[in-house]
């Protein structure tokens, strides 16, 4: 299985997106001024993918003002993710990646433990690339739970914006 490090060239992407078009990494890379979160999480509206997305939706303005962009992907449907956007009030891009196309690229779909046995699956993962498309940050099999507190404080954002933002 394909496994990426800091400072390796991320893939570039095109995903469809909740609310029409696509996302394309190096557009998004393009557009942030320090870099892109992508995140990969194994089903929306499920107790921990929510945990995540409504952590990663309040950071985003923190996020954001720190020059971040975010993107989250799943195998979900549009439908099913506009369904959870529209639930939880999320405010960035979620991509569906039916195929598993990029999750299997990225290292984020394969074989996993659960509940002690190998199955296959979404490898819960966080990803940072920089304004060169270059990896700044790797992590897979990521928690949910404190996962987004965690990554502000290794992209070094303070926490007292985070709480104004």
């Amino acid at each position: 299985m394909t496994r990426f490090a800091v400072g390796q060239v991320a893939p570039d992407f095109t995903l469809p997106v909740v609310g029409g078009g696509n996302v394309v990494l190096s557009e998004e890379i393009r557009q942030a001024d320090r870099g892109v979160v992508v995140y990969f999480y194994p089903r929306a509206m499920t107790p921990g993918c929510t945990k995540e997305a409504c952590d990663f939706r309040d950071a985003e303005n923190s996020l954001r003002s720190a020059g971040y962009r975010v993107i989250g992907i799943s195998p979900d449907s549009l439908e099913k993710l506009e369904r959870f956007v529209e639930r939880d009030n999320l405010n960035f891009p979620l991509a569906s990646d039916a195929s598993k196309e990029v999750m299997t690229a990225w290292g984020a779909f394969g074989e996993k433990q659960n509940y002690g046995k190998i199955v296959q699956g979404v490898i819960r993962s966080t990803f940072v690339i920089d304004g060169d498309g270059k990896f700044a940050l790797v992590k897979y099999n990521v928690k949910a739970t404190g996962h987004v507190a965690r990554l502000r404080r290794e992209l070094g954002i303070d926490g007292e914006r985070f709480r104004q933002g």
